[in-house]
């Protein structure tokens, strides 16, 4: 691989820049290209040993960008794409674990490091959270605090509450 292509998109929650390597959708980092691009290329960097993004539409990015367009309209509950998750062994399990939280429903740190098998380990899957580099699409949004606080999240807060009222979770 020499490159990582990427797009912009507009969304209710703002743009967000869609990155995939080798046909399977990398990234989603909230913000414009314009913002996002030193943090993207260190991380590419680090884990595709590459730095340079290319501005084009592929089949992966186009597929990613529609499922999120139906995703925000309401219309999809889950995304099928090809993903390209990178980071630490365990964080691949937290993040493999945020997949099955269904849409609509919440769950807790803690209950995210019990179904890992590292239940004491609320930090460190909070962590792993924060690093989700495909958020929105790895539904990292559907992690909230033990007593039910919005807590925590990489698009803020506010975006962290739209997200779930869309897919109809209330606090109340």
């Amino acid at each position: 691989m020499t490159h990582v292509s990427c797009m912009e998109i507009d969304s209710p929650i703002g743009p967000l820049v869609l990155g995939a390597a080798d046909g399977k959708l990398c990234r989603v980092e909230f913000g414009t290209w314009a913002a996002a691009a030193p943090k993207l290329q260190k991380w590419s960097e680090r884990w595709l040993q590459t730095g340079l993004w290319r501005p084009e539409e592929t089949g992966a990015l186009a597929e990613a960008a529609d499922q999120l367009r139906h995703y925000f309209a309401g219309r999809r509950t889950g995304f099928e794409l090809p993903l390209d998750m990178r980071g630490t062994a365990f964080q691949q399990k937290v993040w493999q674990a945020l997949c099955r939280i269904p849409y609509g429903a919440v769950c807790s740190y803690k209950d995210i490091g019990e179904a890992i098998g590292s239940a004491k380990a609320v930090r460190a899957v909070g962590g792993a959270n924060n690093r989700n580099p495909i958020p929105v699409i790895v539904p990292c949004h559907r992690v909230i605090g033990a007593g039910g606080a919005l807590v925590g999240y990489g698009g803020g807060l506010d975006v962290k509450t739209r997200l779930l009222r869309l897919e109809g979770w209330s606090p109340d």
